[in-house]
């Protein structure tokens, strides 16, 4: 039986499932990212790696200014050496080396790979991976956490397999349905993903039409 596969390995994966989505599809394509195409995604998963000086805009409004305009000079490289640049991974320097963020990677990189594949007709779930989706689930919950944040009802996440993350209480509860994937694509404010809900229909709609995105 060989050993499982450590969030290294599973993110190294995704990293290079995504890199070669990349290639295939060209700079100029949609993603679920807005109005980014795939050039303006991987320049933002290159600064994200690659630019510490930047990466704080990500998440903190005020300082969006000067991630852009970093994105924007990232953007303007060439595409073929930008995705081998994210299929290396962040430089040893990197804060996004530090292993204890290889989960956050799995999350961040499975994420992009959807917001590129389906971002075109015709796309279904990938196949199960027991490794990815395990770590995809622990994130979940951490992400489920920020993303119904101010719902106003509660919030429950369930796998297939019955595990459940409650990340949110409140006077009635709203139970979103899917495999971990799913549930991570969903809770990160992508609509196109394969969940199914249970509560009152007001309150699932309420949930539905929150700002999931972080």
């Amino acid at each position: 039986m060989s050993a499982p596969r450590s969030a290294g390995a599973v993110a190294a994966a995704e990293r290079n499932a995504l890199a070669d989505l990349l290639l295939e599809r060209g700079p100029d394509e949609p993603t679920l990212c807005g109005d980014w195409t795939t050039n303006d995604l991987l320049a933002h998963l290159v600064v994200r790696e690659r630019r510490p000086d930047a990466a704080p805009g990500i998440l903190i409004p005020p300082l969006s200014f000067w991630t852009e305009r970093v994105q924007a000079q990232a953007a303007q490289r060439d595409f073929g050496a930008n995705v081998a640049l994210i299929r290396s991974g962040p430089p040893s320097w990197s804060p996004m080396a530090l292993p204890f963020l290889a989960g956050v990677d799995v999350q961040e990189y499975f994420i992009h790979h959807e917001d590129v594949r389906r971002a075109v007709e015709g796309w279904a779930p990938r196949p199960a991976d027991p490794a990815r989706d395990e770590l995809l689930w622990k994130q979940a919950g951490l992400l489920g956490r920020l993303s119904y944040r101010s719902s106003p009802v509660g919030v429950t996440l369930r796998a297939p397999d019955g595990r459940t993350h409650a990340v949110k209480s409140g006077p009635r509860t709203v139970t979103i349905v899917g495999e971990p994937g799913e549930l991570v694509v969903f809770s990160s404010g992508r609509d196109q993903a394969v969940v199914s809900f249970e509560g009152e229909p007001a309150d699932v709609a309420s949930v539905k039409a929150l700002d999931r995105g972080l």
